[in-house]
């Protein structure tokens, strides 16, 4: 993830209601990701955001890192029930009993895949040939919740013993790593995709 700082111009709508909302679509989003870190560490932040704002998980993300010990897939699978009280009763993150515990499920899934795939980032980009999508919408009218991608490897994951995995949260998640690039035909990023 690189930033590039001599592009100007518009961004997606999305983007401008705050500095870190502008920083991470700059550098962040539709880029394609292949590292395992990171693609884990958006798996929770995704499954954390659910029925909330981008924008509450963002601010949150450096206490996210903190709190689950730099996002360390390792790490987090073998949290016992005392990490997870004090991640409970920590005021920096997402306090709900449900998607703490989803971090731990979701960890064990996550080295389990990897294991079987060499990676995840092999099992993840497999769903796309290690091609991105890039569908240049017209607008965020023109944006999908959920697609039949998003379906299918929200099921696989679900399969896998994953938790927080809906279509819904896929789809969010398929474009914040860059599987999917959604930015708007007349965004600053879309400068040079095609179709």
């Amino acid at each position: 993830m690189s930033s590039n700082p001599t592009v100007v111009g518009p961004r997606c709508d999305w983007a401008e209601s705050s500095d870190a909302m502008r920083a991470y679509h700059d550098n962040e989003w539709g880029v394609p990701s292949h590292d395992d870190n990171h693609l884990f560490e958006m798996l929770l932040l995704e499954g954390a955001q659910a029925g909330l704002s981008w924008s509450t998980i963002l601010n949150k993300r450096a206490n996210y890192r903190r709190a689950l010990d730099g996002f360390s897939a390792e790490r987090i699978a073998g949290y016992g029930d005392a990490k997870l009280a004090a991640l409970l009763a920590d005021p920096g993150i997402v306090r709900n009993r449900l998607k703490v515990r989803a971090a731990v499920t979701n960890a064990q899934a996550f080295l389990a895949t990897r294991d079987e795939h060499g990676s995840f980032d092999q099992y993840l980009w497999a769903w796309v040939d290690g091609k991105p999508i890039v569908n240049l919408p017209r607008g965020m009218a023109d944006l999908p919740a959920r697609t039949d991608l998003s379906d299918r490897v929200g099921k696989d994951l679900k399969r896998r013993g994953f938790t927080f995995v809906g279509s819904t949260i896929i789809y969010s998640y398929l474009q914040a790593v860059g599987v999917v690039n959604d930015h708007v035909v007349t965004c600053r990023n879309a400068v040079g995709l095609s179709r």
